[in-house]
């Protein structure tokens, strides 16, 4: 299961597709329970415990984003805050231009052409709340939205993979979490950038309120769940969160969205195969 799930991530990982953990566990789950055993595989619970969650948890996350950036935006507004576009303009190139006059006397000219550019595409909040900079107080919020996430991802998808090693009961509970955060921490440091790049800005440009919301919906929801023991995927939730503001902007980029869906739908199947085919290459040996 172990190596049918890592295997399916790491080739997710290599080409940027941000895939669910859970779903290729899952499928790992599913691939190598069914050639052990068969018939005697609990499709049942399965389904319920694990596929409908992770089915309706992103849809659920698009949905509450989208409503919750719509009112963060009319309050937003009612502060009297507003958006500002930071605009770059600086000079492009200079160009000479000699002339020769009808009394065989000639000129040179300088033409200096400048180019504004809208740098990074980044927007800025200009305002106060409660006589602080909202850009500031944004900063803060976003940085712990961020934090949440990271908490939320640590406590839902830890115990899936802390469930592996209590099966072969090799180390205490307590330090199989603890070696499997520090290791999930090596491994978004060491190969994360790809999958980064495709979250935060090929999904839908966002700027830092529209990702602030994203992420507490993210937080949130994926929270809710672990307390009530379900499964879900953070990825899903997250991208669900991202695509609710890219929906509520108009800014979404579909044909991003229906390669990750692709994704999605590949990545049980991908990680069954795989690990049906090793729990058979290892049985012989």
């Amino acid at each position: 299961m172990a190596l049918g799930a890592a295997s399916t991530v790491f080739l997710a990982t290599k080409i940027g597709m941000p895939i669910s953990t859970t779903h290729s566990l899952v499928g790992a789950l599913f691939g190598a329970g069914v050639v052990a055993v068969g018939s005697q595989f609990n499709f049942e619970k399965l389904g319920s415990t694990f596929l409908i969650p992770l089915i309706i948890s992103p849809l659920m996350a698009a949905i509450l984003s989208l409503v919750a950036y719509l009112i963060f935006r009319f309050f937003r507004k009612q502060l009297g805050i507003t958006k500002h576009t930071q605009l770059n303009i600086h000079k492009k190139q200079e160009v000479e231009i000699a002339t020769l006059n009808i009394d065989n006397t000639s000129t040179l000219r300088t033409t200096t052409k400048l180019e504004a550019t809208i740098e990074n595409n980044v927007e800025t909040y200009e305002g106060e709340i409660l006589g602080l900079s909202s850009q500031k107080v944004l900063d803060v919020l976003h940085y712990l939205s961020a934090g949440i996430v990271s908490f939320a991802r640590g406590l839902n998808d830890t115990p899936k993979i802390v469930g592996l090693l209590l099966i072969i009961n090799v180390i205490d509970i307590k330090w199989s979490m603890i070696v499997i955060a520090i290791t999930m921490a090596i491994g978004g440091l060491m190969n994360s950038k790809k999958v980064g790049i495709t979250m935060s800005k090929k999904i839908t440009p966002m700027n830092a309120g529209q990702s602030f919301t994203a992420n507490i919906i993210t937080g949130l929801l994926v929270t809710t769940a672990s307390i009530h023991g379900l499964p879900v995927s953070t990825t899903h939730v997250s991208v669900g969160s991202i695509f609710g503001i890219g929906t509520a902007t108009k800014k979404a980029d579909y044909k991003m969205i229906s390669k990750i869906l692709l994704s999605w739908l590949l990545t049980l199947p991908i990680a069954a195969i795989i690990s049906g085919l090793l729990f058979k290459l290892l049985e012989t040996l």
